[in-house]
Protein backbone atom coordinates (compact mmCIF):
# COMPACT_ATOMS: atom_id res chain seq x y z
CA UNK A 1 0.00 0.00 0.00
CA UNK A 2 1.49 3.33 -0.89
CA UNK A 3 1.18 6.48 1.64
CA UNK A 4 1.20 9.48 -0.41
CA UNK A 5 4.50 11.66 0.17
CA UNK A 6 3.17 15.90 0.12
CA UNK A 7 6.52 16.47 0.87
CA UNK A 8 9.72 17.22 -1.07
CA UNK A 9 12.94 19.34 -1.21
CA UNK A 10 14.37 22.42 -2.18
CA UNK A 11 17.21 22.12 -5.01
CA UNK A 12 19.07 25.13 -3.53
CA UNK A 13 18.25 25.26 0.00
CA UNK A 14 17.83 22.08 0.88
CA UNK A 15 14.82 22.52 2.79
CA UNK A 16 11.61 20.38 3.47
CA UNK A 17 7.96 21.87 1.98
CA UNK A 18 4.73 20.37 1.41
CA UNK A 19 3.98 20.33 -2.03
CA UNK A 20 1.45 23.33 -2.61
CA UNK A 21 3.81 25.04 -0.11
CA UNK A 22 6.87 24.33 -2.50
CA UNK A 23 5.00 26.11 -5.37
CA UNK A 24 5.43 29.61 -3.69
CA UNK A 25 8.98 28.52 -2.09
CA UNK A 26 10.77 28.10 -5.31
CA UNK A 27 9.53 31.62 -6.15
CA UNK A 28 11.02 33.39 -3.23
CA UNK A 29 14.07 30.78 -2.39
CA UNK A 30 16.79 33.10 -1.07
CA UNK A 31 19.31 30.78 -2.20
CA UNK A 32 17.90 30.03 -5.52
CA UNK A 33 17.78 33.98 -5.93
CA UNK A 34 21.84 34.20 -5.28
CA UNK A 35 22.30 31.35 -7.70
CA UNK A 36 24.45 31.73 -10.49
CA UNK A 37 22.74 30.97 -13.69
CA UNK A 38 22.32 27.12 -14.52
CA UNK A 39 23.64 24.96 -17.31
CA UNK A 40 26.78 25.10 -19.04
CA UNK A 41 28.18 27.18 -21.53
CA UNK A 42 27.97 31.29 -21.81
CA UNK A 43 25.22 32.90 -19.45
CA UNK A 44 22.65 34.60 -21.82
CA UNK A 45 19.54 36.45 -21.12
CA UNK A 46 16.20 34.51 -22.56
CA UNK A 47 12.60 34.08 -21.61
CA UNK A 48 11.97 30.83 -18.73
CA UNK A 49 8.91 28.80 -17.90
CA UNK A 50 8.62 27.11 -14.47
CA UNK A 51 6.68 24.00 -14.78
CA UNK A 52 5.33 21.60 -12.32
CA UNK A 53 4.47 17.91 -13.57
CA UNK A 54 2.86 15.12 -11.56
CA UNK A 55 1.72 11.87 -12.06
CA UNK A 56 -1.26 12.09 -13.45
CA UNK A 57 -3.01 9.45 -11.62
CA UNK A 58 -0.13 8.98 -9.17
CA UNK A 59 -0.24 13.02 -7.74
CA UNK A 60 2.70 11.77 -5.05
CA UNK A 61 4.84 12.25 -7.34
CA UNK A 62 5.85 15.21 -8.15
CA UNK A 63 8.63 17.92 -9.74
CA UNK A 64 9.14 21.81 -10.25
CA UNK A 65 11.19 22.54 -13.26
CA UNK A 66 12.65 25.63 -14.90
CA UNK A 67 13.24 25.17 -18.80
CA UNK A 68 14.00 28.15 -21.36
CA UNK A 69 12.05 29.17 -23.49
CA UNK A 70 13.80 28.55 -26.48
CA UNK A 71 13.91 24.61 -25.24
CA UNK A 72 11.77 22.22 -27.20
CA UNK A 73 9.02 20.00 -26.60
CA UNK A 74 11.22 17.08 -27.86
CA UNK A 75 14.28 18.72 -24.89
CA UNK A 76 11.04 18.16 -22.50
CA UNK A 77 10.37 14.85 -23.84
CA UNK A 78 13.79 14.01 -23.35
CA UNK A 79 14.21 15.28 -19.98
CA UNK A 80 10.60 13.42 -18.54
CA UNK A 81 12.18 10.26 -19.77
CA UNK A 82 15.26 10.67 -18.24
CA UNK A 83 14.14 11.31 -14.61
CA UNK A 84 11.00 9.16 -14.66
CA UNK A 85 9.99 7.08 -18.03
CA UNK A 86 12.40 5.78 -20.10
CA UNK A 87 12.58 1.81 -20.29
CA UNK A 88 12.09 0.07 -23.61
CA UNK A 89 11.98 3.66 -25.97
CA UNK A 90 8.69 3.71 -26.28
CA UNK A 91 6.39 6.34 -28.24
CA UNK A 92 5.31 9.55 -26.32
CA UNK A 93 3.13 12.76 -27.00
CA UNK A 94 1.88 16.08 -25.59
CA UNK A 95 -1.29 17.58 -26.19
CA UNK A 96 -1.76 21.31 -25.34
CA UNK A 97 -5.07 22.99 -25.97
CA UNK A 98 -6.32 20.33 -27.67
CA UNK A 99 -3.37 19.66 -29.96
CA UNK A 100 -1.39 16.67 -30.08
CA UNK A 101 2.86 16.63 -30.51
CA UNK A 102 4.38 13.64 -30.87
CA UNK A 103 8.06 12.25 -30.91
CA UNK A 104 6.90 10.25 -33.77
CA UNK A 105 3.64 12.22 -35.89
CA UNK A 106 1.05 10.08 -37.57
CA UNK A 107 -1.86 11.38 -40.01
CA UNK A 108 -4.72 9.01 -40.28
CA UNK A 109 -7.39 10.33 -42.66
CA UNK A 110 -9.69 7.91 -41.65
CA UNK A 111 -9.94 8.24 -37.74
CA UNK A 112 -8.75 11.47 -38.24
CA UNK A 113 -6.03 11.68 -36.23
CA UNK A 114 -3.99 14.52 -36.50
CA UNK A 115 -0.32 15.14 -34.84
CA UNK A 116 2.35 17.51 -34.97
CA UNK A 117 6.13 16.74 -34.09
CA UNK A 118 8.08 18.04 -30.88
CA UNK A 119 10.39 20.42 -32.62
CA UNK A 120 8.55 23.14 -31.55
CA UNK A 121 10.06 25.69 -29.04
CA UNK A 122 8.10 26.09 -25.30
CA UNK A 123 7.59 30.00 -26.27
CA UNK A 124 5.53 28.28 -29.05
CA UNK A 125 2.87 26.46 -27.25
CA UNK A 126 3.17 27.42 -23.45
CA UNK A 127 2.07 30.63 -21.52
CA UNK A 128 1.56 30.96 -18.00
CA UNK A 129 -1.42 29.15 -16.62
CA UNK A 130 -1.95 26.75 -19.21
CA UNK A 131 -2.34 23.01 -17.87
CA UNK A 132 -1.23 20.08 -20.52
CA UNK A 133 -0.71 16.32 -20.46
CA UNK A 134 2.43 13.92 -21.55
CA UNK A 135 1.94 10.11 -22.44
CA UNK A 136 4.67 7.95 -22.48
CA UNK A 137 4.44 4.23 -24.09
CA UNK A 138 0.59 3.69 -25.89
CA UNK A 139 0.54 0.42 -24.05
CA UNK A 140 1.36 0.45 -20.63
CA UNK A 141 0.79 4.33 -20.61
CA UNK A 142 2.19 6.34 -17.61
CA UNK A 143 0.49 9.87 -17.69
CA UNK A 144 2.13 13.11 -16.22
CA UNK A 145 0.47 16.33 -15.72
CA UNK A 146 1.85 19.53 -16.32
CA UNK A 147 0.89 23.49 -15.47
CA UNK A 148 3.01 26.09 -16.12
CA UNK A 149 3.27 28.04 -13.02
CA UNK A 150 4.68 31.06 -13.92
CA UNK A 151 7.50 32.84 -16.51
CA UNK A 152 10.02 35.07 -15.86
CA UNK A 153 13.33 36.68 -17.72
CA UNK A 154 16.67 35.54 -16.46
CA UNK A 155 20.14 33.99 -17.74
CA UNK A 156 20.15 30.67 -18.34
CA UNK A 157 23.65 28.82 -19.59
CA UNK A 158 22.87 26.23 -22.59
CA UNK A 159 19.46 24.32 -22.54
CA UNK A 160 19.19 21.92 -20.01
CA UNK A 161 15.70 21.60 -17.66
CA UNK A 162 16.69 22.52 -14.22
CA UNK A 163 15.39 20.18 -10.92
CA UNK A 164 14.26 23.22 -8.63
CA UNK A 165 12.35 20.27 -5.83
CA UNK A 166 11.01 16.87 -6.57
CA UNK A 167 9.09 14.88 -4.20
CA UNK A 168 10.37 12.69 -1.37
CA UNK A 169 9.62 8.84 -2.17
CA UNK A 170 6.49 7.68 -1.24
CA UNK A 171 6.74 5.23 1.72
CA UNK A 172 5.50 1.82 0.25
CA UNK A 173 5.41 -1.27 2.61
CA UNK A 174 5.49 -5.09 1.46
CA UNK A 175 2.25 -6.04 1.65
CA UNK A 176 3.02 -9.44 3.91
CA UNK A 177 4.53 -7.27 6.81
CA UNK A 178 5.66 -3.41 7.94
CA UNK A 179 9.15 -3.72 6.53
CA UNK A 180 9.77 -1.26 3.41
CA UNK A 181 8.87 -2.37 0.14
CA UNK A 182 11.69 -2.84 -2.25
CA UNK A 183 10.07 -4.62 -5.01
CA UNK A 184 6.67 -4.59 -6.92
CA UNK A 185 5.30 -7.87 -8.62
CA UNK A 186 4.59 -6.82 -12.66
CA UNK A 187 1.46 -9.33 -12.41
CA UNK A 188 0.08 -8.78 -9.12
CA UNK A 189 0.17 -5.03 -9.30
CA UNK A 190 -3.13 -4.95 -12.03
CA UNK A 191 -5.13 -6.38 -8.72
CA UNK A 192 -3.40 -3.59 -6.56
CA UNK A 193 -0.91 -6.22 -4.82
CA UNK A 194 2.19 -7.13 -4.90
CA UNK A 195 4.27 -4.84 -3.25
CA UNK A 196 7.17 -6.89 -1.11
CA UNK A 197 9.73 -6.13 1.18
CA UNK A 198 13.31 -7.97 0.23
CA UNK A 199 12.48 -11.21 2.44
CA UNK A 200 9.15 -11.55 0.62
CA UNK A 201 10.24 -10.88 -2.57
CA UNK A 202 12.77 -13.53 -2.48
CA UNK A 203 9.45 -16.19 -1.51
CA UNK A 204 6.84 -14.67 -4.10
CA UNK A 205 5.26 -17.25 -5.78
CA UNK A 206 5.15 -15.31 -9.26
CA UNK A 207 8.90 -15.40 -9.48
CA UNK A 208 11.87 -13.38 -9.50
CA UNK A 209 11.47 -12.67 -13.63
CA UNK A 210 8.20 -10.94 -12.44
CA UNK A 211 10.04 -8.43 -10.14
CA UNK A 212 10.77 -4.81 -10.33
CA UNK A 213 12.91 -2.48 -7.73
CA UNK A 214 10.63 0.09 -6.24
CA UNK A 215 11.56 3.25 -7.39
CA UNK A 216 10.68 7.22 -7.08
CA UNK A 217 8.65 7.72 -10.16
CA UNK A 218 5.14 7.49 -11.25
CA UNK A 219 5.92 4.74 -13.29
CA UNK A 220 6.83 2.35 -10.66
CA UNK A 221 6.26 -1.25 -11.61
CA UNK A 222 5.28 -1.00 -15.19
CA UNK A 223 6.55 -2.54 -18.20
CA UNK A 224 11.09 -2.97 -17.81
CA UNK A 225 11.47 0.57 -15.72
CA UNK A 226 13.87 0.03 -12.86
CA UNK A 227 14.28 3.44 -12.07
CA UNK A 228 17.14 6.20 -13.59
CA UNK A 229 20.51 4.67 -13.96
CA UNK A 230 19.04 1.38 -12.43
CA UNK A 231 19.85 -2.32 -12.49
CA UNK A 232 17.74 -4.96 -11.50
CA UNK A 233 18.13 -8.56 -10.99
Amino acid sequence: MTKQSSTGTCSFCGDTFGKRAMAKHVQTCKRRQTASSVGKGKPRPTKIFHLVVEGRYAPEYWMHLEAPAADTLQMLDQFLRNAWLECCGHLSAFTIEGERYAVQPMNDFFSGLREKSMNFPLSRVLNPGLKFRHEYDFGSTTELALKVVSEREGEYRGKDVQVLARNHAPEILCQLCDKPAVAICTQCIYEDEGWLCEEHAEEHECGEEMLLPVVNSPRVGVCGYAGEGTSWG
